[in-house]
């Protein structure tokens, strides 16, 4: 089985010490990426570690399919106990600096400890330098890659960093790569701002002698030459269909339409397009680099979970708009999904949809956590009853665009998915749209056989996080290329993708989830009994009835808290 190469590089950021530790065993069972991480924080971080104390352990990794030059391959893993939902959480991200990392020669670098001054750390192939920043505090995510490039001549496909929101430790912070590349969801960015490390860069010149078969070359050309939407308009292509089927939450979930869609849908925002994006290595070129001339608004997006977050979530009907949220949220470091549907939460609250002046207001305010912004700052599980709105989270994890009331088994897939109501964790909504060939379409009601269907797509997500390839390969990475281009049967990959998911849900239990979190808060509008459909994943994952994996998953000693505390 084809795996990513190299030692693991552990950091500790309270004594300013490195060491490398051979973790050969772990990659050849694990692949890379979101797997390794898995195995590795499963077996060194302690199962009680505060997410914001200096026990909790950041893992960044990449995978064999970043020393392929092939498209759907430029993307990085970080994991870590997130801040947001209390469980181990898993976000990758696109853009350049996966292969500066594999040129230091470790397959994964863990930060561990937290510093009393603030840091950068520069991670080459001779080892670490801890450099102290303390002119960075507070500073935005485009003001620390200008000192980074000014100083050590390192652009921002070298580095990977937090903004304000990250220091402040906004329980949806995000840590940024690529200037408006995120490891978006469950607030890994406040896991680096506890620590305080500002930013880390990587660059080397390791070169890995790995080959690969045929195939790669035909999975680049046929990205190349694919006449996807995608390449147009991303996945805010989705947007129209979306509301189409009444599957576009608007005015903070109390709609499934939006009747101002067609000032942010797909062709909205290719209007604003005006150049092609791309990630390292990659012909399919799906980024959306907009401007706006009038206003002079530019940054990269919105993409379709953005425009549903910031857009028919609020209430808002002119991507302009949306685009200047996005911006906003990259220049400060926060996940998009959960900043704007928190913030919708509020304007749900006050009665103020639409108003965009105040919109724009209140991210600055929950990066910097003034005023209201500190009762945001804590997303929408901690703050709901405070400002009088429905709990829309699933373990403290608020619900991604994909309407689970209107596509059951998505609605299924973020009731079981343990990181929370994340669209990525299985991507069943794409069967049920469809957005896959008829053939293996799924009906959107209902739940009769979606349970395992659910677990073997976790499996495959599960798998490409390994790898790491892109959840957009999806019409061109069929099972046999995996076979060729991982070197091992697919059923043995999924297998691998099983065995991550397994670990995670172990993770979790000994950190006190049970059955009793995976709920949704409108299971009134799911067709079919959804407690039978549970109960069904849990069997074919070989879990108990509560929920919990047998003999990993048991709490030990004190080791187990409430599920988010």
């Amino acid at each position: 089985m084809r795996h990513a190469r190299g030692p693991l590089l552990s950091i500790d950021v309270t004594t300013r010490t490195s060491a490398t530790h051979d973790v050969e065993d772990v990659l050849s069972s694990f692949i890379g990426g979101r797997g390794v991480a898995t195995k590795l924080a499963f077996d060194r971080l302690p199962f009680d570690a505060d997410p914001l104390g200096p026990a909790n352990r950041l893992y960044l990794s990449t995978g064999p399919m970043q020393y392929a030059t092939t498209s759907f391959t430029g993307r990085m893993n970080a994991t870590a106990i997130s801040p947001l939902t209390g469980g181990i959480a898993s976000s990758n991200a696109g853009g350049f600096v996966s292969r500066h990392f594999t040129a230091t020669g470790h397959s994964v670098l863990e930060i561990t400890g937290a510093s009393d001054e603030l840091l950068v750390l520069h991670v080459t192939d001779d080892g670490v330098e801890f450099e102290a920043v303390p002119d960075l505090e507070g500073a935005t995510v485009p003001e620390v890659n200008a000192y980074l490039e000014s100083t050590h001549d390192l652009g921002h496909d070298h580095v990977a960093c937090i903004g304000p929101a990250g220091e402040n430790l906004v329980r949806f912070a995000s840590i940024m790569t690529s200037e408006s590349r995120a490891f978006g969801r469950g607030g890994l960015g406040a896991v680096l701002g506890a620590k305080n490390v500002k930013a880390i860069t990587v660059d080397g010149d390791v070169e890995h002698d790995v080959s690969f078969p045929d195939e790669a070359t035909d999975v680049h050309r046929e990205a190349a030459t694919s006449d996807s939407v995608m390449k147009r308009q991303g996945t805010a292509s989705v947007t129209a269909l979306a509301n189409e089927v009444e599957g576009l939450p608007s005015y903070y979930w109390s709609e499934r339409q939006f009747e101002g869609v067609e000032g942010i849908d797909g062709d909205a925002v290719e209007e604003k397009k005006y150049k092609t994006g791309t990630c390292s290595q990659c012909a399919f070129a799906c980024k959306l680099p907009t401007r706006d001339e009038a206003t002079g608004v530019e940054t990269e997006g919105p993409e379709f979970e953005t425009i549903f977050a910031f857009g028919s979530n609020q209430g808002i009907d002119d991507v302009v708009d949306v685009m200047q949220s996005n911006e906003l949220c990259d220049v400060y470091g926060l996940d998009t999904i959960s900043c704007g549907n928190t913030i919708a939460a509020y304007l749900a609250a006050e009665d103020e949809f639409g108003n965009v002046d105040l919109i724009h207001d209140l991210v600055e305010r929950v990066a910097h956590r003034e005023g209201v912004g500190d009762t945001l700052a804590e997303g929408i599980a901690r703050c709901h009853d405070e400002l009088g709105v429905t709990d829309y989270t699933v373990k403290n994890l608020d619900f991604a665009a994909h309407e689970g009331r209107t596509l059951h088994g998505q609605g299924l897939a973020y009731a079981v998915a343990n990181r929370g109501g994340d669209h990525m964790y299985s991507t069943f909504y794409a069967w049920e749209y469809p957005l896959v060939d008829s053939a293996e379409a799924v009906p959107m009601s209902g739940l009769e056989g979606k349970a395992p269907a659910v677990a073997r797509q976790e499996n495959a997500r599960a798998l490409e996080d390994c790898g790491i390839v892109c959840r957009f390969s999806r019409s061109i990475m069929n099972p046999d290329r995996f076979e060729a281009l991982f070197d091992a049967d697919h059923e043995e990959l999924l297998e691998v993708g099983a065995r991550v998911v397994e670990l995670e849900r172990a993770f979790n239990n000994r950190r006190g989830f049970t059955a009793a979190d995976d709920d949704l808060p409108y299971r009134e509008y799911i067709e079919g009994d959804l407690d039978a459909a549970i109960r069904e994943y849990y069997d074919v994952r070989g879990w108990r009835a509560d929920g919990v994996v047998p003999d990993l998953g048991e709490p030990v000693g004190d080791q187990a808290s409430a599920a988010g505390d």
